[in-house]
Formats: C-alpha cells, sequence, structure tokens
C-alpha cells in the first residue's frame, strides 16, 4: 500500500474520529487506526468496540491498493508537527512494516495486520431518518448532560430517541433532572424507539458540529449510523426498556414565573458560590413581581442572597432546587427569557422558553424540588 496526501488533509481526518480512541483497552488493536487504500479513496477508521467511526479522504495519488492497522498516538503526534507538505506513507503487506516520508524526513513504525481490528457491522433491516446537521447538535446539546451515570440502569445512561407520525423527540433524564428535546417537522410512517449511548452522541456532535448538511440517521433493533459528508458513525444500541418519562411531567403547574435567562443564571452563580457543596440548595422565594434567591452553607456560616425582578403569576411559594442542575439547564437554553412553571414545593418545576424563535422546535426541562432546611 502506497499514498501521497496532504499532511493537514490527513490530520483534519485522523482528529475527526480520534475522540473514539481506547486508551486502557485490553485489546491493543483499539488504539490503532485501521487504514484501508481501494482504489483513489482512503478509508481511516477508529474503534472501541461500542462505537466505530470511518472518515474517507482522496489522496493526491494512491498506488498499490491495501490495509494495515497503524499505532494512532504515534501517527497523530508526528502529524502535528508537519507544515503543510505532501506526505507519502507506504505499508508492506508481509512484514507490514510502515514508512512515512515527509520532506527530507523518514519515519519508520510498525503496524498490525488488519485483521485483528474489529469488523464494522453491516446493518440490517433498517429504518431510516434524515435529520439537518444543526438541529441533530442542538439536540445532543441539549439533553446529553441530563443522562445518568447508574451503572444498574444502563438505559439511563443513554439518550432515548422516540420516532413516530408527528415528531422526533429526544429524551434524557437521571431521575433528578429530565430533559425533552422535540422536532415537530420531522416524521416517520412507522413508530420506533431506540437508546443511544452517550459517548455514540458526545463524539458526533463535536463531528458534525455546526454543519447545516443532511445526516442520514439508520437504525435496526441493535445497531444505528450517522451518515454524513465523508464521515460514517455506527454504535451499539443500548438494550433495555426506557421509563415512561412523560408519567413524571407534570400537567397542572399553575404558578408561572418569567424571568430573564442570563439575569437568573447570573445570580445564580453568584449565589451559589455561599451555597453548601454538599446539598446545592438554592431557594427560590417568589412574591409579587420579586424574586429572591438564598444559599447557605451552615457548616462554614456562608449565606448569598439576592433580589431579582420578574414576572409571576400565581400564589407566593418557597421551593428549593439543586443550584448546579439548575445552572447546567439555564446554561443550556440559548432562549432570552424563560418560564419556571410549578404547583406545590414537593412537585418538580419545568422550564421552557418564554418563546421558540423556531416554530418546529420544542423543549422542556424538568427539575426535581429538594426538600428546604429551615
Amino acid at each position: 500500500m502506497k499514498f501521497i496526501i496532504s499532511s493537514t488533509t490527513l490530520l483534519r481526518s485522523l482528529q475527526k474520529i480520534s475522540g473514539v480512541l481506547s486508551t486502557n483497552s485490553t485489546l491493543p488493536i483499539l488504539e490503532d487506526f485501521l487504514f484501508v487504500l481501494e482504489g483513489d479513496t482512503l478509508t481511516v477508521t477508529a474503534s472501541d468496540l461500542e462505537t466505530t467511526i470511518s472518515v474517507m479522504v482522496t489522496p493526491e495519488k494512491a498506488d498499490d491498493a491495501g490495509s494495515v492497522a497503524i499505532p494512532a498516538r504515534q501517527l497523530l503526534d508526528i502529524m502535528k508537527t508537519f507544515p503543510e507538505i505532501p506526505v507519502t506513507i507506504i505499508s508492506d503487506p508481509e512484514t507490514l512494516n510502515v514508512e512515512i516520508l515527509a520532506g527530507e524526513g523518514k519515519y519508520k513504525m510498525i503496524g498490525q495486520s488488519p485483521e485483528e481490528f474489529p469488523q464494522v457491522p453491516e446493518l440490517e433491516d433498517t429504518k431510516k431518518v434524515t435529520v439537518n446537521g444543526v438541529m441533530m447538535v442542538n439536540a445532543f446539546n441539549n439533553t446529553l448532560f441530563a443522562t445518568g451515570n447508574d451503572e444498574l440502569r444502563p438505559v439511563m445512561s443513554g439518550v432515548y430517541c422516540e420516532i413516530n407520525e408527528d415528531n422526533l423527540t429526544f429524551v434524557a433524564t437521571d431521575a433528578h433532572k429530565l430533559v425533552r428535546y422535540r422536532r415537530n417537522e420531522i416524521k416517520s410512517e412507522t413508530a420506533d424507539s431506540i437508546i443511544f449511548p452517550k459517548k455514540t452522541l458526545s463524539l458526533a456532535r463535536h463531528i458534525i458540529s455546526e454543519n447545516d448538511e443532511e445526516v442520514v440517521m439508520e437504525f435496526n433493533e441493535t445497531n444505528a449510523t450517522f451518515k454524513f459528508d465523508d464521515i460514517l458513525i455506527v454504535c451499539r444500541l443500548i438494550e433495555g426498556k426506557y421509563p415512561n418519562y412523560e408519567a413524571v411531567i407534570p400537567s397542572e403547574n399553575p404558578f408561572k414565573l418569567t424571568i430573564g435567562r442570563q439575569s437568573l443564571l447570573n445570580a445564580l452563580r453568584r449565589v451559589s458560590i455561599f451555597g453548601s457543596k454538599s446539598t446545592h440548595q438554592v431557594r427560590f422565594k417568589i412574591t409579587g413581581k420579586e424574586l429572591v434567591l438564598s444559599a447557605e452553607d451552615i457548616d462554614y456560616s456562608s449565606e448569598g442572597k439576592e433580589r431579582l425582578t420578574c414576572s409571576y403569576e400565581g400564589k407566593d411559594i418557597e421551593i428549593g432546587f439543586n443550584f448546579k442542575f439548575m445552572q447546567e439547564m439555564l446554561s443550556t437554553l440559548t432562549c432570552e427569557n424563560i418560564t419556571l412553571e410549578m404547583s406545590a414545593p414537593n412537585r418538580a418545576g419545568i422550564i421552557k422558553p418564554e418563546s421558540n424563535e423556531d416554530e418546529n422546535e420544542d423543549i422542556l426541562m424538568l427539575i426535581m424540588p429538594v426538600m428546604l432546611t429551615s
């Protein structure tokens, strides 16, 4: 196998897929990139068994089709040092020796047999949904932070995706907070649901970035793929039944607070500095058009309190929330004003944008209250 390629082109391609590399895997092959040259197309693949990412690139010159697994860290480190120059990579199929020629430099390393690299699963009996790249990134950004880490409940460590004839919905929850991100313009003739692993979506959102092109999502009962540009992401889905998330979203919320998102977020950040780092409790005291935020740490005799002007409909209420969770939600949203809907101090609060710039986007965030200490 022999090909010539721009150093920056190859480096960019390697960096796109390097996030999936395993650093402490029991399989040394998972610390390699798999290079496959067929005709004038070079495919480079990285995998951790659960997620596999491939990138296709066209070399400036390609000879002798072939394949080899090349140590990823060593290759990345050397590629980062090159300016924009042509790089020649040669692999001997018998000895698996790999040579890199760049400028006046010549570098050698030992590759591994491509047959040891895990095969990319081929999906059969799939269903397909096409989604705009920016919308996909928004869905992941709005849900990933709310996933759980409980190894005993693996389904809650992922993002639930529900597709039906009315909309496409992404849901994440850790039992303390829940996010439902819905797109009303994306529909499917058949209803289905799958659970994506968190790592796959974290990698996908960085690779897709703000790409406005279409992303084709295909899936069956065990695996899913994302295809866009020159990238293919394949992942194993999480098995199990996702909890009935709609059942925990309260439908009657007569108390409604409307306030500037950024001003509330800034006040929370200031007040939380003086709050308990074990309970993360912040008190919301709402009377008329005034919201008073307060947090304290009894062990260190510290207290923070701040008044904010707001719009409020309902009876006066005092309710406690976890300021860490609340800050995560407000930081994720991008709207100017938010509404916080409540019904009682011991019932979940619902956070929504006051108005959606995109009429097809529907975001709902649920946060469980914490018991107030007197």
